[in-house]
């Protein structure tokens, strides 16, 4: 319990990963830093085990959710003379295909009949700014086919949502991905073959780390999300200009 007598918030939701740290950069220093925003109850900056330098990474904990909200609606952050990557850390439970990736888009399941684009705005629009919803129709009949993207202009309210995962709409419960188009599958496949390459593999979002059962997620993508290739399959040449086909083939 804090303070006011409400039950603590789990710690990961008050976790933030900060990656692209400069090498001279110490917990010390990047403490002093974000206690701008908030009470910090845990800092540390990664280590190599044997040469004891800093890896280029840390974690910040806050003592409540909303200091990690404010901490990260005041991007970007320099730390040191360097301008750092800050996010959301991963729950340490969550092992799902792509999660460590950085994405503005999100893939949104289970979508029925009566929930239009106009309930997926208002939801999801308490998170961060929607740029756009696509409700994913039958080419042939027009017919709703019951799942969605949704893009937003930060790549923070996607790690929100998903981290979150429980959504409902309409009484209905949703299911929330990331949605990776076919280059970030990629390079998610090329970070987990090489063990993630380090702190260039952070920079560039913390590919590299975790995300069990990246292969067989690139190869048949289509089936993991409900309904057989009904997500891969008959979607092609309508999502081919934003980079999206062969996504799940």
């Amino acid at each position: 319990f804090n303070g006011s007598g409400m039950p603590k918030e789990p710690e990961q939701m008050r976790k933030l990963f900060i990656g692209g740290l400069s090498f001279e950069t110490t917990e010390e220093s990047l403490r002093e830093y974000y206690e701008q925003w908030g009470t910090i109850v845990d800092c540390v900056v990664m280590k190599d085990p044997s040469s004891k330098r800093s890896r280029g990474f840390g974690f910040i904990t806050y003592s409540v959710m909303e200091e990690v909200n404010s901490a990260m609606q005041a991007r970007p952050h320099t730390v040191d003379g360097r301008v750092v990557e800050a996010k959301r850390a991963v729950p340490r439970d969550d092992s799902r295909p792509g999660i460590q990736v950085t994405v503005k888009k999100l893939f949104v399941g289970g979508i029925k009949d009566n929930t239009d684009e106009s309930h997926l705005r208002d939801y999801f629009s308490k998170f961060g700014r929607v740029e756009s919803v696509d409700m994913v129709t039958d080419k042939q009949t027009g017919k709703k086919r019951g799942f969605a993207f949704v893009t937003f202009d930060d790549y923070d309210p996607v790690d929100q949502i998903v981290f979150q995962k429980f959504h409902t709409i309409n009484c209905h419960k949703l299911e929330v991905r990331k949605a990776l188009s076919r280059h970030e599958m990629e390079t998610m496949q090329m970070n987990q073959r090489g063990g993630g390459g380090g702190r260039g593999g952070f920079g560039r979002g913390g590919g590299g780390g975790g995300g069990g059962g990246g292969g067989n997620f690139g190869r048949g993508g289509g089936g993991n999300y409900g309904g057989g290739g009904g997500y891969g399959g008959g979607r092609g040449g309508g999502y081919g200009n934003d980079g999206y086909n062969g996504y799940g083939n």
